[in-house]
């Protein structure tokens, strides 16, 4: 979408960079793959929608107000953390997992703080990442998540809620066999378990909206989601939550970043994304058993991990070919452009 007459409204291009910061979450620069996603959000709950947008839009005006860089803000990167952690805050904190719950005015207040730390975070994070050649991701999110989510314990006017959603694969009945719902919901829910949606319906409509601006993605984020749930069915994890999405969520992300955004896609690369999938999902079992007894959720953590270790190994790699952070656009542009460089490179 050619957004560059709107940029010129302040308002529209405001609004087109929270929608970017939407996509984002999902590696999607595309105002209208952020739409796309948002709509799902409201198709599952007004609640989850509002807060969508509360969270890259207090995001993005922490970043604007110390001047922070004009194209990470034009391109969502400031905002897509503050998306993830408002919903966060709503989602293990409502009664109702699924629908959440409107947020008292002090967790309103609450949820405003922390997705402005979001960019903080997301600075200092990128300021220390640097030298390794590698974006922030949703660490961000992570880091405010926990510590925020802890926090509320602390504070009598913020109703903590009962966890409604269980955070670890023995809080499940192991005995449930694995049925046809098993997979295309679990394939549904892992992905829009990436926005705390627990539904499946709402998950596909999120992988069109990743499918409007990189094909490659959204079929990576299938092939991760999917492949998630097989490798937890292979090794008997529990059917609610291979159904509930929460071994492939991470899985999904995972896919997406190493399969075409962070590396050029190829064989080599493909079969290095499959390799962490796979890890992403035993170690979301490992996350989720290790932070059981302090209540807390994984959320993306071993999404970021895995990513992390893999895309700074990748440097040792010669038939690796990372893509700085800085110049990742979608798998098929940065293919694109790596094809394309050593033609030009002899022209001139």
């Amino acid at each position: 979408m050619d957004t560059r007459q709107l940029e010129g409204n302040a308002g529209a291009a405001f609004a087109i960079h929270v929608l970017r910061g939407i996509g984002q979450v999902v590696f999607q620069n595309n105002p209208v793959s952020g739409l796309i996603i948002l709509g799902a959000l409201f198709f599952n709950s007004w609640i989850y929608g509002v807060i969508c947008l509360l969270g890259p839009i207090v995001a993005t005006l922490t970043a604007r107000a110390p001047d922070a860089d004009d194209g990470l803000i034009a391109d969502g990167l400031f905002g897509f953390n503050g998306a993830l952690v408002g919903l966060a805050l709503v989602a293990f904190t409502s009664a109702n997992f699924r629908t959440g719950a409107v947020p008292s005015p002090a967790m309103f207040v609450y949820i405003v703080f922390a997705a402005a730390m979001t960019s903080v975070v997301f600075s200092a994070l990128g300021t220390l990442l640097q030298p390794y050649k590698v974006a922030a991701l949703t660490m961000p999110f992570v880091l405010v998540g926990w510590l925020f989510l802890f926090a509320v314990l602390k504070f009598a006017n913020i109703e903590a809620g009962p966890l409604a959603k269980p955070v670890s694969p023995d809080q499940y009945a192991v005995a449930a066999a694995y049925i046809l719902p098993t997979w295309y919901m679990g394939i549904g829910n892992a992905i829009g378990q990436i926005f705390f949606q627990d539904n499946w319906i709402a998950g596909y409509l999120i992988l069109l909206g990743i499918a409007v601006n990189s094909r490659v993605s959204a079929l990576m984020a299938l092939l991760g989601a999917g492949l998630a749930a097989a490798v937890a069915a292979i090794f008997g994890g529990p059917e609610g939550a291979i159904r509930d999405g929460l071994f492939g969520y991470n899985a999904a992300l995972t896919a997406m970043a190493l399969g075409g955004f962070f590396l050029i896609l190829t064989w080599r690369s493909f079969l290095y994304t499959l390799f962490g999938i796979v890890v992403t999902t035993w170690l979301w079992a490992s996350v989720a058993i290790f932070l059981k007894p302090i209540g807390m959720p994984v959320l993306t953590s071993t999404f970021v991990l895995v990513t992390w270790l893999m895309l700074i190994g990748a440097q040792g790699f010669k038939a690796l070919v990372p893509v700085p952070p800085a110049q990742a656009t979608t798998p098929e542009g940065n293919r694109r452009r790596h094809l394309s460089g050593p033609a030009m490179a002899a022209a001139a």
